[in-house]
């Protein structure tokens, strides 16, 4: 059998560490690992090699689960046999991985016969196998932990930004996310050309989450996994309302548990607005001496019930970090598997590195680059709103109020990261007369203005302003419910 491998050694702790260690923490000690599983694991794949193998690809285990480095390359070597559906036989294995330059990497044919010959019981597989991820995850632990000192003496004052790199890892070990990020290029193609198909035969799920509003959804395709969607305008444009409107769909309507972070409104005010936009029911007319009918009252309890019965988890912190808000969406993603994140809105979170004290552009750059990262960490769509600068107003004629991507506010990093951008405006907000504002009133455009992965273009709306509520498509010709 190969040699035992070499000890872990660590940095020395401080003097102050040091006194009343035991011996137990000499720092010389051998990572953890488990050979004997290991050998048994190995035996069993050699042995019958259809059954355990494709139990080891099922549990998703991987040539850097190995501790000891010849029986991760055989292991490796197994697996690409097993892909190409050769056999698995003791001579044409020796000579194969002779051909490759690999047998004295396993051992040498000594080694081989050893683990042939070993008689490993068949009903200890899955826990032998356990036995070794055990081990893999507690190194793990150990190389981070050595990583996160080492930064933590090197660099001192960063410490929300090295917390938020802590516990990413930590998470990472938690779901088996790190020994997967390689993608086989075989798999990917065949995932793209399922979903082709799927596409081709109309299936809803081939597309992402549904906002609800159907141009937007044929334009974009849905809202996909891992993507950014920049909804952006001037305030009193009706953007938290907009947010609202596709948060309330895709949290109620298709029972997707969501999260909503407020760093402007309340967690009572947002529910306030889902309650009685869903209901479609004018809050604002009991100040005007309104009572409500039995049909109004029997909308606004339907409309309470099934926002209470969502799994819909409000944020409502002022000035959270970028940091915190990657934390606490981590958290909801493991214990309540959130599939959507809405955040109201970009500029008021804070970065807090020492580069983001000095430059507003930087800090957006961060934040900006941080939601990107998120979506993608976390595999699932997530629509953050922006303000955009007064470059509306400074325009003319017909372009007058009209906005441009150039307009979102301190820093170009937000298009960029961005998969979606979508301008939202409302023409009725810069009319310069009384008749003009009836005229335009209920009318909403959101000019998706960068779509990576489809089609961009104007996307007709309705607002109803007593509701706080947008609509698809137009005004009706008759007019819309304005108050």
């Amino acid at each position: 059998m190969a040699d035992e491998p070499k000890s872990f050694n660590s940095a020395s702790p401080p003097a102050s560490l040091q006194q009343g260690a035991s011996a137990v923490d000499d720092v010389t000690r051998a990572l953890p690992h488990a050979l004997g599983p290991e050998k048994s694991l190995l035996s069993s794949m050699l042995q019958e090699p259809q059954e355990y193998l494709g139990v080891a690809i099922e549990e998703k285990l991987t040539k850097e689960h190995f501790y000891l480095p010849a029986h991760s390359t055989l292991f490796e070597f197994l697996l690409e046999l097993f892909a190409d559906g050769r056999d698995i036989e003791l001579v044409s294995l020796v000579q194969r991985l002779l051909d490759r330059g690999l047998l004295d990497r396993v051992g040498g044919p000594s080694t081989l016969t050893d683990l042939y010959t070993y008689a490993p019981s068949p009903g200890h597989f899955r826990h032998h196998l356990q036995l070794v991820k055990d081990k893999f995850v507690l190194r793990s632990i150990i190389q981070n932990a050595n990583e996160a000192i080492a930064q933590a003496y090197d660099a001192p004052d960063e410490v929300a930004s090295l917390l938020d790199t802590v516990e990413a890892k930590v998470l990472a070990i938690r779901e088996g996310a790190e020994a997967n990020r390689e993608h086989n290029l075989k798999e990917s193609v065949g995932a793209v050309l399922e979903q082709f198909q799927a596409l081709l035969a109309g299936e809803r799920k081939a597309q992402g989450l549904s906002t609800g509003f159907e141009e937007l959804d044929r334009k974009s395709g849905g809202l996909k996994p891992g993507e950014m969607f920049v909804i952006a305008a001037r305030p009193s444009m009706g953007k938290t309302s907009l947010m609202m409107n596709i948060v309330e769909h895709i949290c109620i309507n298709l029972s997707q548990p969501s999260m909503v972070f407020s760093c402007e409104m309340s967690a009572f005010q947002l529910v306030q607005r889902l309650v009685f936009s869903k209901s479609k029911f004018a809050v604002s007319q009991l100040s005007r001496g309104y009572t409500p009918n039995k049909g109004d009252l029997q909308r606004v309890q339907r409309a309470a019930l099934e926002t209470a019965a969502a799994k819909l988890f409000i944020d409502d912190t002022a000035g959270i970090s970028i940091n915190e808000l990657r934390a606490k969406a981590r958290r909801k993603k493991r214990d309540e598997n959130i599939q959507f994140i809405a955040i109201d809105y970009l500029q008021l979170l804070k970065s807090r590195t020492r580069q983001a004290e000095n430059s507003r552009e930087r800090e957006i750059a961060e934040i900006s680059a941080g939601i990107k990262g998120l979506a993608k960490e976390l595999s699932i769509p997530i629509i953050i709103l922006a303000q955009l600068n007064r470059g509306p107003e400074s325009r003319t004629g017909k372009s007058l109020g009209v906005p441009r991507m150039s307009d979102l506010r301190e820093s170009g990093a937000i298009e960029q990261d961005a998969d979606l951008v979508g301008l939202l405006y409302r023409t009725a907000y810069y009319a310069e007369s009384q008749e003009e504002k009836d005229a335009e009133e209920g009318k909403a455009e959101l000019v998706l203005a960068k779509n990576r992965n489809g089609e961009t273009g104007h996307i007709p709306l309705t607002f109803i302003a007593n509701l706080m509520r947008f609509e698809s498509g137009p005004p009706a010709q008759e007019g819309s419910g304005g108050e």
